[in-house]
């Protein structure tokens, strides 16, 4: 059982949907990314998304590649956002944190030192948009193995011949991508998720957690009531990227999470 795992069966028996804040780590520095993530928790985040930082993130729009390029030209790295991890697990050892992001880096680290670096620090579970299920023994099992969860994205693309493949080793959640296309390119229609929820729910026990297109406390509301709850991230970075103080971003996430957590 990971932090992720006990999370659900927490949020389950409580009958609340989850809520799930995305930032990108290092965004606009090191110091006020920290800050951020420390604030989550008590503003009603259930599990945050940590993105490593990378120079060609290809499935995400102009907010989310913005804030990476900000945190890259802040010197951030691989080793600083596992900092980060460990500075955040100093008062905090139960929030799930899973590190989203792309292969490259990891690849670079070595697969084995990755694994053990990212467990130490604290990560629970891997999200890399760039793996597909073909390349399972890349990463998503050797992850397996080292007690993380390795989380995979469905898409309104991802047909019946697709889902039982991406479904398989996938574990902690899957992370429903709502609308065809990049982060943050479109807003997401509640009736439009719910039959694609029921029917990956058909073929899995995991929790659904819907992502992209989120971008308010009605919002996050409606999409969570038809699936396990929400993500939302490039509304809460963009309000980063404006220089918004600290408290101001927090009470915005606050906002969204009051509105998952009313579903």
């Amino acid at each position: 059982m990971t932090r992720i795992d006990d999370c659900f069966a927490r949020l389950t028996a409580a009958r609340k949907k989850a809520f799930v804040a995305y930032i990108m780590a290092g965004d606009p520095d090191q110091a006020t990314s920290l800050a951020v993530m420390q604030g989550l928790p008590a503003a009603g985040v259930d599990i945050i998304e940590l993105g490593l930082p990378f120079t060609d993130p290809m499935a995400d729009g102009q907010t989310i590649q913005l804030a990476g390029q900000r945190a890259l030209d802040g010197g951030m790295t691989l080793d600083r956002t596992l900092q980060m991890v460990r500075d955040f697990r100093a008062g905090d050892t139960t929030t799930p944190i899973v590190l989203m992001g792309y292969y490259n880096p990891i690849y670079s680290r070595g697969v084995d030192l990755f694994l053990n670096q990212a467990k130490a620090a604290g990560i629970d579970g891997l999200i890399i948009v760039d793996l597909p299920p073909e390349e399972d023994s890349e990463l998503c099992l050797p992850a397996q193995a080292a007690g993380l969860n390795f989380i995979r994205l469905a898409t309104p693309t991802t047909d019946a011949k697709r889902l039982p493949k991406v479904l398989t080793n996938t574990s902690g959640f899957v992370y429903y991508v709502s609308i065809t296309g990049i982060t943050g390119a479109a807003a997401a229609s509640a009736g439009d998720v719910a039959p694609e929820v029921t029917r990956i729910k058909a073929s899995t026990d995991l929790p659904i957690i819907v992502g992209f297109g989120i971008n308010t406390p009605e919002a996050a509301q409606g999409i969570a009531a038809v699936a396990d709850g929400c993500v939302v991230g490039s509304a809460i970075v963009k309000l980063i990227g404006e220089g918004r103080p600290v408290d101001e971003v927090l009470g915005f996430v606050k906002g969204l999470a009051d509105g998952a957590h009313r579903a």
